[in-house]
């Protein structure tokens, strides 16, 4: 997606990230996203996955900016992941009630 934020989805079972569906930035920015995913994905929740989005911030931090929190919309409590693509960086947070909540990564 570059010059702009990538996103997508990271499909997750039991807590671990078991793939990752890539998405389309409908606002091709370099300051925002609007995920567009093949519809199907959402039915993978019926089948017991969690959904988590993610998206990139080109130098930010990998912490949910003003924007984010503003417009978190569907994903409100949802796992948010982000990357920080200049240093690699990555975290996860979960927003609900503009209240923004670490999430614990693991590589394991």
């Amino acid at each position: 997606e570059q010059p702009n934020e990538a996103c997508g989805l990271i499909v997750l079972r039991d807590g671990a990230a078991e793939r990752y569906v890539p998405g389309r930035n409908r606002e091709a920015s370099p300051y925002r996203f609007d995920l567009e995913v093949d519809p199907e994905t959402w039915f993978l929740e019926d089948e017991g996955y969690e959904l988590a989005v993610f998206h990139s911030h080109l130098s930010s931090p990998p912490r949910p900016s003003r924007t984010d929190v503003e417009n978190i919309g569907l994903w409100e409590g949802r796992p948010y992941v982000i990357l920080n693509r200049r240093t690699g960086e990555l975290a996860a947070w979960r927003i609900q009630d503009g209240r923004i909540e670490p999430e614990e990564l693991s590589t394991e």
